[in-house]
């Protein structure tokens, strides 16, 4: 094992970020400075590679119940909370951008608003934004859950809710935990349906968002609409 106090400082995680921002820092890196201190035998790097071979990455290790996660070498009850806090003060920093009665003014926006509610579900949701004739958000709903495919969505229940909130517009999403960021097959079958439905009632499909990790997938960018 090497300190990291031996470490050249451009290499150590605090002072990268600093120097070179966040984006620049690897998972285990990021980690690292959340974890501050290694254990007896491993410094902190070497702690954090493990804890991420452990738990198979981040979303898992996120998604680690108190148990599971205080079942690891050297985390307790106090790293538990920490990491939740976390982890709950990034989805409300993304959920700040968008709240229900906001006009929504560009794209980024509603891709940071979906990607907030979507973002480390461990099953497939989908769901829709219904939206007035200002782009004003009416309402976030998650009706769909599992596998999501074009038989287990169902067009005539979005029409129903749109008509019930009198939409003048929708914008759908969906998550894929395994965090291929692309979109498939059905993903495409899906969209294109509901935007049949919906042009029988005069409400415009603005878009589906696919939320693939820390990333966000958008069919209407992509020229799928």
């Amino acid at each position: 094992m090497t300190q990291l106090s031996h470490w050249p400082s451009e290499d150590r995680p605090r002072e990268k970020l600093i120097t070179k921002g966040p984006q620049a820092l690897s998972d285990s890196e990021l980690l690292a400075i959340f974890l501050r201190t290694g254990i007896r035998g491993k410094n902190v790097i070497e702690l954090a590679r493990d804890m991420l071979a452990h738990f198979g990455g981040l979303k898992k290790l996120f998604a680690a119940d108190l148990a599971t996660f205080t079942a690891f070498k050297g985390l307790g009850e106090a790293k538990y909370v920490q990491l939740q806090a976390c982890l709950e003060m990034s989805q409300r920093h993304l959920a700040e951008e968008v709240n229900l009665g906001d006009a929504i003014n560009n794209p980024d926006q509603v891709k940071s608003y979906v990607q907030s509610r979507l973002v480390g579900r461990l099953n497939e949701v989908f769901a829709v934004l219904f939206l007035d004739n200002q782009h004003r958000i009416l309402s976030y709903e998650e009706l769909f859950f599992g596998t999501i495919n074009a038989s287990s969505v169902h067009p005539r229940v979005i029409v129903q809710r749109a008509l019930a909130l009198n939409a003048a517009a929708i914008i759908v999403t969906h998550n894929h935990p395994s965090g291929v960021a692309e979109a498939s097959v059905s993903d495409i079958d899906i969209t294109r349906l509901i935007k049949q439905a919906m042009t029988l009632i005069d409400v415009r499909l603005l878009d589906h968002l696919i939320v693939a990790s820390h990333r966000v997938i958008s069919l209407a960018e992509q020229g799928q609409l």
